[in-house]
């Protein structure tokens, strides 16, 4: 069997100072997130998050006119305080969402920083190198420590501009000399996220990791992201798997 893992990215990748810094304010946190589910999972997934997003979001797509397999809401638009506090049928299909990936013997994976670096030493390219780095070491370990028998994953992720440079570093962990990555069978793909459900999915899956994130990283900063530890974080842990943001 192999595995399908659909990643995006959360939090934000340029350097951090505070909240009120006039420039550097937008986010503590930079990372990857999204979710893992066999092959033979993957298309009944996409349509059933395609079914339950023309639900929730009925106003919004009829609104603009598009075709709904290529209208697309961003995660972070998506999981802000006013929409989780207001809207109950958000909350009810997030947990639906979680229990679907679980019931198709996928899970949730998620890997970050905290941002440290002052804007002078700041590396975004580097940063993210890093990151997808550990995300392809935490995933090949699942795929060979944790299946039984050790099963193959693919790694897909939403199109970047730094997507040359991301291909290098994935290639690089996989051909090292030293503990190689061998269970990626290629470098990651880079996709078109409003023309596929299920990156759309893992990129709200990242909004929600964001949200909380913050939170794990600087709950005094962020005292309004409250809301998503009381309502997701015990559900999202326990849908989780090998996953985690260094704070």
């Amino acid at each position: 069997m192999t595995y399908f893992a659909y990643l995006d990215e959360f939090g934000h990748i340029g350097p951090y100072v505070d909240r009120q810094d006039p420039i550097h304010n937008d986010s503590p946190v930079f990372g990857l997130a999204g979710f893992v589910l066999p092959s033979e999972e993957v298309c009944r997934f996409g349509t059933w998050f395609f079914q339950r997003k023309c639900e929730l979001l009925a106003f919004e797509i009829d609104r603009s006119k598009q075709h709904p397999a290529r209208w697309e809401k961003k995660g972070s638009s998506l999981y802000t305080v006013t929409n989780v506090t207001r809207y109950a049928e958000l909350r009810k299909f997030t947990n639906r969402l979680l229990n679907k990936i679980v019931a198709l013997d996928g899970f949730v994976f998620y890997v970050g920083i905290r941002k440290t670096e002052p804007p002078g030493v700041h590396n975004p390219n580097r940063l993210f190198q890093a990151i997808l780095r550990e995300a392809i070491r935490r995933l090949d370990e699942c795929c060979d420590v944790d299946c039984q028998p050790p099963e193959d994953f693919v790694l897909i992720l939403d199109e970047h501009d730094q997507r040359s440079e991301l291909i290098t570093e994935a290639a690089r962990s996989m051909y090292a000399r030293e503990e190689p990555r061998r269970h990626l069978i290629e470098p990651p793909f880079h996709l078109e996220s409003h023309r596929y459900q299920t990156l759309q999915a893992a990129d709200w899956i990242a909004g929600l990791v964001g949200r909380l994130a913050a939170a794990w990283a600087d709950a005094d900063t962020y005292p309004e992201n409250e809301v998503f530890r009381r309502y997701f974080e015990d559900r999202l842990s326990r849908a989780s798997h090998r996953s985690g943001v260094r704070t």
